[in-house]
């Protein structure tokens, strides 16, 4: 075979056998009744067969079956917390980074039904996929079992954290919002500085600016992302805590 002929490893591996579900299924705690139901929650509409042949109607279902099991979760957790802390933990746990990160923790990349152009493009990896997908999974797991499975598999995935912490996954544009707020300076700015990669699979460098520091960059697959990256720098950087709070190292040395 000639080297025009050969097949480039990034085509090897579009073609690559995928694993099993029942491997998929170990690490979610679930086997499924209806497997079809795993099948199509994991088919992106690029590769379905008619209007409602991909996972897009079962994420929509499990965005509602997450918002409530998590909402209980956090109901039970934090006694003491009043509606505005539940809220914000609330949208740090549902929101969209957090859910591809589960999707991620799962390994639901090499299970996706992707059409040829996601594939070459990077699709098991994108972020706004995974958290559809996870999203997809527990609407099936919902339908196949019923909200309380649903909720088990919710709670072993989403962690709240310790009832004195800050939520997991805290929204770290909020905080550094919080933060320049509280001091009375402007609401932060960001930029996009630069992008890169092609226009199916897009890069973005964001910096995001506080009148009077440094601004702070970060990097992404999409603006929010980026926007997200280059907040938790500043609030690295400049030592403040997640709940907006600067830290106070003779207090915690």
């Amino acid at each position: 075979m000639n080297d025009a002929a050969r097949p480039t490893s990034r085509a090897r591996r579009a073609h690559k056998p995928k694993p099993p579900l029942s491997a998929l299924e170990d690490r979610l705690g679930h086997t499924f009744a209806d497997p079809n139901l795993l099948s199509l929650a994991l088919t992106h509409v690029s590769k379905a067969a008619g209007r409602t042949g991909s996972y897009q109607r079962l994420e929509f279902l499990g965005d509602r079956v997450l918002g409530l099991a998590i909402a209980d979760l956090l109901y039970r957790t934090f006694p003491e917390a009043d509606e505005g802390d539940l809220s914000r933990r609330l949208a740090g746990l549902v929101r969209r980074e957090t859910c591809a990160s589960v999707a991620a923790a799962w390994d639901v990349g090499p299970h996706l039904v992707l059409g040829p152009g996601e594939v070459m493009g990077g699709g098991r990896r994108n972020q706004t996929i995974l958290a559809d997908v996870c999203e997809a999974i527990l609407g099936a797991v919902y339908l196949d079992a019923g909200f309380a499975r649903a909720r088990d598999l919710v709670e072993a995935a989403f962690r709240p954290g310790e009832k004195t912490g800050a939520p997991r996954g805290r929204d770290a544009k909020s905080a550094l919002q919080e933060w320049a707020m509280g001091r009375g300076l402007p609401i932060p700015a960001y930029e996009v500085v630069e992008r890169s990669g092609p226009d199916h699979a897009p890069r973005f460098r964001i910096a995001a600016r506080v009148e009077g520091i440094e601004p702070g960059y970060g990097e992404g697959t999409s603006k929010r992302l980026a926007e997200q990256e280059a907040a938790r720098s500043v609030l690295a950087r400049e030592g403040i805590g997640e709940s907006g709070a600067e830290t106070n190292a003779t207090e915690t040395g």
